[in-house]
């Protein structure tokens, strides 16, 4: 794959009719090297945000080694892009026996996620051996749940055992792993370090309350990328925040602390070119919608950075919504999406920030969702990891004593 200098140089040379998928390796290098770095414990990468063997391979080849999977399906593929190395979590917290049961016995996976006795009681016997013996070398991590109230999309209430129920699952589980961990989600794109030290106090209630011994404090995801509108610290106050609270944690002397980066390894990783078919007033009509990459766009109403590939387009900018290439109302994305006043149709627009739950959403509904991918060597439009951002809570307004 030839690699073009932007995306405005993909324009020129392909003149594409359908979308096209940019990929940046440079940039999910750059992420992934940073949590191995500076994470103060093991990154676990959550393939649901971006499965793309491409970006796999990327993760790995800098310093990735652990990953977050969520079904048999992810399992297999990272076993099939990676080989046998990666050390590969089954996190989803109700899996069927037979995924289990083949997750243990033919992909090594030892460490498990639950949050009920009933899913405890499913992982012991799928992990048996032939002749019956319990399973002596599992990591089992049970699920709390937490709040999701500093973070843009809440993941608080399908999983997760309540603090005051969560003891006694804590004791039995403590009983059939080698290894017992606690995990939690503080739900998607946390806007503040805060959100991990509250989740983490809720723990520190946990382990007390079981009087048990923990060797897992896994974080979970929610490390926040940047979006129109969603300025959050800088990923080092993150990563500062958890340590400090989990450090001081009742916990094994030899614990690890887990973290299970999803958007944040991925959202630099891909942008995505799209056509203006149609224009009426203040709604464009794109190639591409909410069947596809722009899914979050249209259903939770998340705002991408755009920008118009055609130099031409140079007057003030405006507000825009877009409509999906399908036949459908709900294929709308209401923005706002700030372009120049007079983009016209054929005009070409790259939406950023689009590797994390972007072109891994996208679906063949009405014949749309192909198109080509190319590779750009330009920066994403946005970075968490360059470190000349500007640190958002910094003032001026400084006043220094003689």
């Amino acid at each position: 794959m030839s690699i073009h200098l932007d995306a405005s140089a993909v324009v020129r040379a392909l003149a594409p009719n359908e979308p096209v998928i940019l990929n940046r390796p440079q940039a999910a290098a750059r992420a992934a090297r940073f949590f191995v770095e500076k994470f103060p414990g093991k990154s676990l990468y959550a393939v649901k945000a971006n499965p793309s063997p491409d970006l796999l391979a990327v993760l790995w080849e800098n310093g990735v080694t652990h990953y977050d999977t969520a079904s048999i399906v992810e399992i297999r593929l990272v076993r099939e892009t990676l080989g046998a190395e990666p050390t590969l979590c089954f996190m989803h917290p109700v899996k069927p026996v037979a995924a289990i049961h083949e997750a243990y016995h033919i992909h090594g996976v030892r460490t498990f996620s639950l949050d009920s006795q009933e899913e405890l009681e499913k992982i012991v016997e799928a992990t048996r051996d032939r002749d019956g013996n319990a399973a002596t070398d599992l990591s089992l991590c049970v699920r709390l749940r937490v709040s999701s109230e500093y973070s843009e999309l809440s993941l608080a209430s399908k999983f997760g055992i309540d603090l005051a129920d969560a003891a006694p699952l804590l004791q039995a589980t403590r009983q059939v792993a080698d290894c017992l961990g606690i995990c939690f989600h503080v739900g998607s794109q946390a806007m503040t370090p805060f959100a991990y030290v509250q989740a983490l106090e809720r723990v520190r209630a946990a382990i007390v309350d079981a009087s048990i011994t923990v060797d897992i404090i896994d974080v979970g995801g929610g490390f926040p990328s940047i979006y129109p509108g969603m300025e959050p610290a800088p990923m080092e106050d993150y990563f500062a925040s958890i340590h400090r609270a989990a450090e001081s944690l009742p916990v094994s002397y030899s614990s690890e602390l887990w973290c299970e980066p999803g958007r944040a390894l991925s959202a630099e990783y891909n942008s995505m070119i799209v056509q203006v078919e149609k224009r009426r007033g203040n709604e464009l009509f794109i190639n591409e919608g909410a069947y596809g990459a722009l899914y979050d766009a249209a259903h939770v109403e998340w705002r991408f950075p755009v920008k118009c590939l055609n130099p031409e387009r140079d007057s003030a900018e405006e507000d825009f919504a877009f409509y999906g290439p399908t036949c459908d109302d709900a294929d709308y994305m209401e923005g706002p999406f700030r372009l120049p006043a007079n983009i016209q149709p054929g005009d070409y627009i790259e939406i950023g920030m689009l590797g994390a739950y972007g072109a891994a959403m996208r679906t063949r509904f009405n014949g749309f969702g192909t198109g080509m991918v190319a590779e750009v060597g330009d920066e994403p439009m946005a970075t968490q990891y360059c470190g000349t951002r500007r640190d958002p809570r910094h003032s001026d307004n400084v006043v220094r004593l003689r």
